[in-house]
């Protein structure tokens, strides 16, 4: 198994959880569904998710994360599958963690988990993915 995974701050601050946690998170989701796989994790402030949220699902307002699977080209062989991006809001994050009386370790490890698992392929419009 060969993994490779981008970690982006965009934020003004230092990521709210270890960079080894994210990645480590991500790989758990990807162990046993995938052999090789390329993605990057990219962390935002409130108001890129927002425009985010509403530029490609028109949806208003930030949420938590979203999942951008690659599409190539026919013909592209890569070394390892492209697998996409995953956009995270530690904000929006935070703010859930209180809501949902869940630790920041806890919800972190969700949502990566829930990102890559998009990636994928799995969705909530199918009961057994869901």
């Amino acid at each position: 198994m060969s993994y490779y995974i981008d970690i982006q701050n965009a934020l003004d601050a230092p990521l709210p959880v270890a960079e080894v946690d994210i990645t480590k998170y991500a790989k758990l989701a990807l162990t046993g569904r995938c052999a090789d796989g390329e993605l990057t994790i990219r962390l935002v402030d409130t108001d890129e998710m927002v425009y985010l949220n509403e530029t490609f699902r028109k949806k208003t307002g930030p949420t938590n994360v979203l999942s951008f699977p690659s599409s190539l080209p026919e013909g592209v062989v890569l070394d390892a599958p492209l697998l996409g991006d995953i956009i995270i809001c530690p904000e929006v994050l935070a703010k859930e963690c209180i809501e949902q009386n869940k630790t920041l370790e806890e919800h972190w490890a969700l949502i990566t988990i829930h990102g890559v698992l998009h990636l994928l392929g799995y969705d909530h419009i199918n009961d057994e993915d869901a």
